[in-house]
């Protein structure tokens, strides 16, 4: 299956596996959380091959820490190879961050320095992944609250670039893009302009909480009105790319998902002129 034929998926939680089960078909994919199945056999692997009979999969880690100036962790990438060859995903995502440091883990997204010195840095580690996994990876850009003196390039141009030299693929969370844009006070259009088309192999969507001084992302509410105008304007500067709406927290019944995945529908059929109301 080619990028251009997912369609539209939701996060797979457990909260939902006996409706998905009980009513199949509602969805084109699933994206799972690569880290809740890294496990040799138990229920949520169970569901997971079950789910793969159906539906096309991807991956999606949050624990690779591909920025971090660590040693890249061989025993999680080769329990990530391992479950790829067990589900065989459409692909592999993760964030473009780190998540510790010197061995000390510290569970939150973090940022990196723009600057040449990390692009090289993380170029070369991203290959080194894609080596090891034997296929391409896909970075996913990260909300923030802080920014770095450091830095000499921006976010989009950063991305734009690794993607470039690291041959590596972008998942372009839009949420994060809206809650960076306002945190940071850039232009959110020129980010999405900025990326290049042959390497958005994926869009989140999610909800956030406005604290209105910032916005912290937390997947925990629905899409506001200013994210879907921005999906919007994504899905006319990279028509066809998959669709996905996270929801981490405050889980609601997987009816509310749906109907929540047929508003992507929408704004994707009106942005591009298609009103094409399929499934996938």
């Amino acid at each position: 299956m080619t990028r251009h034929e997912a369609g539209f998926g939701l996060g797979l939680r457990h909260q939902h596996y006996e409706e998905i089960a009980a009513n199949p078909g509602k969805v084109g994919w699933f994206e799972a959380l690569s880290e809740n199945y890294m496990v040799p056999g138990g229920s949520p692997l169970y569901w997971l091959e079950r789910f793969r009979r159906d539906y096309p999969i991807a991956l999606h880690g949050v624990s690779m820490s591909i920025g971090s100036i660590d040693p890249l962790d061989m025993s999680y990438l080769d329990d990530l190879k391992a479950l790829a060859r067990r589900v065989e995903p459409m692909w592999i995502s993760d964030h473009l961050c780190f998540t510790g440091l010197r061995g000390t883990n510290m569970h939150d997204l973090l940022p990196l320095p723009y600057t040449e010195e990390a692009l090289d840095h993380v170029a070369e580690r991203v290959k080194r992944v894609q080596d090891h996994l034997g296929r391409r990876l896909v970075l996913e850009n990260v909300s923030s609250y802080i920014t770095y003196s450091a830095s000499e390039l921006s976010e989009w141009d950063f991305i734009a670039e690794l993607s470039n030299r690291a041959d590596c693929d972008i998942l372009l969370d839009v949420n994060n893009v809206f809650v960076s844009a306002f945190n940071h006070e850039f232009d959110a259009l020129a980010f999405l302009r900025a990326m290049p088309r042959d390497r958005v192999r994926q869009f989140h969507l999610a909800g956030h909480e406005h604290q209105g001084t910032h916005i912290v992302d937390t997947h925990d509410h629905p899409i506001v009105p200013g994210v879907w105008d921005l999906f919007a304007e994504a899905v006319r500067l990279f028509p066809g790319v998959p669709t996905m709406i996270e929801r981490d927290d405050n889980i609601p019944p997987y009816a509310e998902l749906l109907s929540e995945l047929d508003m992507a529908r929408t704004v994707a059929a009106q942005a591009t002129g298609t009103f094409d109301k399929a499934v996938a």
